[in-house]
């Protein structure tokens, strides 16, 4: 009897220690926050395997040595008749298997012929050296409810899982997911098997952040780790509860902070705000989110605006990289690369920069009075420290910003880099002075 309860309790362990592993070897996927390509800012819900297919060509070619690697097919893939600037409602065509599982639009992904999925698509982006990922909506279709579609290898059917409470209010594909009745882990379970089987690399859900999904986002957590497939998790949009870090941070690799961010001014200053209380958080393999960067040629056939090149000044373009990177938020660019410009690929491909995105540690605001504002990391491999300074005022004379040495907690400056230009900056060990213009900023690497 003592033999059968040691091996009882050894079993129990065992499983207890499997899914601790499984729990925390996700945050092995993404150990630097990802950087890659989402079509959202450029092509809405209406992108095209060729468009897809183009990015993916141009990525490789001229930005994967600088670190680049995702290709993400943004929302709404398998509908057959969207549009631009906004979704289709009022008849949409949805692509839908047995099992209530959405499946490519063919006359947009062409490749998907056959009962191929997104499978020729993901060997084409992974012939090329680089992920492929796609964007989900939470819950289960509608439509698998209304006719009473069937659970992948269960004897439960979709109506008997879901729930129109909270139902997303702004797209209404889908119906809330009651994570806990019976089924309701197995139709995750059968779609994350299905996208395994594609190829998928990153998966970006969507509706889980405002209000927190936690049920739905536990089932997904577990449906990825089941598929033994390395995944990225993102949640979408924000903002994400500050008081729900703890539970995000155990489930997901990355998580937005805030809604859509689109190339105003506003956008940007509201992220730097929202973002403050998030640093304590940036961890390996998790990583606050700022959104995707609406750069360079965006809303080609968008959500907002016309076609147009991104309305953000240089100066104010800056600033939003800068701000990304030395917050260390994934990097997700949103415009359409092939018609990429020298400017917006120089902030794309800077490498003093993306090495401090990728190796810094201990990001911090030394100070924000939502004008003025500072932030600092280190670099633990080299000893350097990196301070970027912002003035978001719309006031329009210049303003002096200083930090001391003692505020980086190092006894004196030795030299000073304007990692943008790849300058050294003149000063006198003392203290780090700038005078900034409205809506612009530094960012420095110090010695």
């Amino acid at each position: 009897m003592k033999r059968i309860t040691s091996v009882l309790i050894l079993l129990c362990s065992m499983f207890t220690i499997d899914q601790t592993y499984a729990q925390q070897n996700f945050k092995s996927w993404a150990k630097t926050p990802p950087m890659g390509w989402n079509s959202w800012d450029c092509y809405g819900s209406s992108v095209t395997e060729a468009e897809v297919k183009a990015n993916t060509d141009y990525m490789a070619s001229k930005l994967k040595s600088f670190g680049w690697e995702y290709i993400v097919v943004d929302i709404r893939w398998f509908v057959e008749n969207d549009k631009a600037g906004g979704y289709n409602q009022t008849d949409p065509k949805y692509v839908i298997d047995k099992f209530g599982r959405y499946l490519p639009a063919l006359n947009r992904f062409p490749s998907a012929a056959d009962g191929q999925g997104f499978k020729n698509l993901a060997k084409y982006i992974h012939a090329k050296g680089l992920k492929f990922g796609i964007h989900i909506m939470r819950g289960i279709p509608t439509l698998a409810v209304k006719e009473k579609m069937p659970i992948k290898s269960t004897k439960y059917t979709a109506d008997q899982i879901y729930s129109t409470a909270l139902q997303c209010k702004w797209l209404t594909d889908n119906y809330t997911i009651d994570a806990t009745k019976p089924g309701a882990q197995e139709y995750y379970d059968s779609i994350m098997e299905l996208y395994a089987s594609w190829g998928v690399d990153f998966i970006k859900v969507d509706d889980l952040s405002r209000p927190y999904h936690q049920g739905e986002i536990e089932l997904i957590r577990k449906a990825i780790d089941k598929t033994g497939r390395p995944i990225v998790l993102s949640t979408s949009p924000g903002e994400t509860p500050i008081e729900k870090a703890g539970h995000v941070q155990q489930h997901a690799n990355m998580w937005r902070m805030v809604d859509d961010v689109w190339d105003t001014w506003p956008h940007i200053t509201h992220l730097i705000n929202i973002a403050q209380p998030w640093a304590p958080y940036i961890k390996p393999g998790t990583w606050p989110d700022c959104d995707m960067i609406p750069l360079g040629r965006i809303s080609i056939r968008g959500e907002r605006g016309g076609d147009r090149a991104s309305r953000l000044t240089k100066d104010e373009q800056q600033v939003l990289m800068t701000f990304f990177t030395i917050f260390r938020s994934p990097l997700m660019f949103g415009g359409d690369m092939p018609s990429l410009d020298p400017f917006t690929t120089s902030l794309l491909t800077n490498k003093a920069v993306l090495k401090m995105h990728r190796e810094s540690t201990d990001v911090k605001f030394l100070f924000n009075d939502r004008k003025k504002v500072a932030v600092t990391s280190t670099n633990a491999k080299t000893g350097q420290h990196y301070l970027a300074l912002f003035n978001l005022s719309d006031e329009p004379d210049p303003k002096e910003i200083s930090v001391k040495p003692s505020d980086l907690g190092i006894a004196k400056v030795a030299k000073v880099t304007d990692s943008w230009r790849g300058k050294v900056v003149q000063n006198d060990g003392k203290q780090i002075t700038v005078n900034l213009k409205p809506h612009s900023c530094v960012l420095y690497e110090i010695k």
